[in-house]
């Protein structure tokens, strides 16, 4: 469960990073925001299915620093690139 938190709550620092870093993928502080916590927990659960050790370690409750810190990237990388994505498909379309 932590992990989950963790990524959604990256995904949504992300999201709105990448959208205040440019206005061309700008949503809104709300769009940035829903963007990044779909984004986040998206990518962070990928990257727990692919990168198997985060997921052992939360589940035998050795949860380690490593272990929040690929948490914490994978969901801010995942809300930023979201949130990048459909910032430009919003201003193409527009």
């Amino acid at each position: 469960m932590e992990q989950i938190i963790i990524n959604l709550i990256a995904g949504a620092l992300g999201g709105n990073a990448a959208g205040k870093a440019s206005p061309q993928f700008d949503l809104g502080t709300m769009g940035n925001t829903i963007a990044g916590l779909v984004g986040g927990g998206v990518l962070g659960q990928i990257v727990t299915l692919i990168w198997p050790s985060v997921v052992t370690a939360a589940q035998t409750g050795n949860f380690s620093i490593g272990g929040i810190i690929t948490n914490i990237i994978s969901g801010g990388a995942g809300g930023a690139l979201l949130t990048a994505i459909i910032g430009a498909l919003k201003n193409r379309t527009a």
